[in-house]
């Protein structure tokens, strides 16, 4: 099953140390049963997109915790895609959340999602605003939409040493 699991600039350097990808509590996202369910139309590449996208606001949630100890931490959003076959769904906690067992090895990722430079102060606000967003605040859920508008970039999992001394 392809996953998406949220991520920030942090993780992937320790990703990049260690060698595997521990997901924060397991916690990953996938286009799952419930998750096609939920929309009357869309074919699969459509629903991996949802899937990553909720991949991409649980990144948000992770980079709040960041940036509160390091106000310099770089403002953008990650998610790692990976090939697993040992998932469990959470339909408890959202449609396209899933668990995976244990940490994920390079060997079993497909490929990294990141935001560039120009989204920077957009993520930076949508940090801000993600939690009121999730209570329903228009104005919040506006600019997670400005975040959200920046589209993430695709980088192979070889040139993630790269992207990560550039920054």
């Amino acid at each position: 099953m392809r996953i998406y699991v949220p991520s920030t600039v942090a993780g992937l350097r320790r990703l990049l140390d260690s060698g595997q990808l521990q997901p924060l509590s397991g916690t990953a996202f996938a286009l799952t049963p419930r998750l096609r369910e939920a929309y009357a139309a869309g074919d699969d590449e459509e629903l991996e997109y949802v899937a990553m996208s909720e991949a991409a606001r649980a990144s948000l949630r992770l980079l709040s915790l960041e940036l509160a100890e390091d106000p310099e931490t770089p403002p953008r959003r990650a998610v790692v895609s990976a090939d697993v076959h040992d998932v469990t769904l959470r339909p408890d906690l959202d449609d396209a959340v899933v668990r995976v067992a244990g940490p994920i090895p390079m060997a079993r990722l497909a490929a990294v999602h990141l935001d560039l430079v120009d989204a920077a102060d957009a993520v930076r606000a949508a940090v801000a605003a993600v939690d009121a967003a999730d209570l329903g605040d228009p104005d919040a859920e506006f600019t997670l939409g400005e975040a959200e508008g920046h589209e993430l970039a695709w980088y192979g999992v070889q040139e993630l040493p790269f992207v990560l001394e550039l920054m």
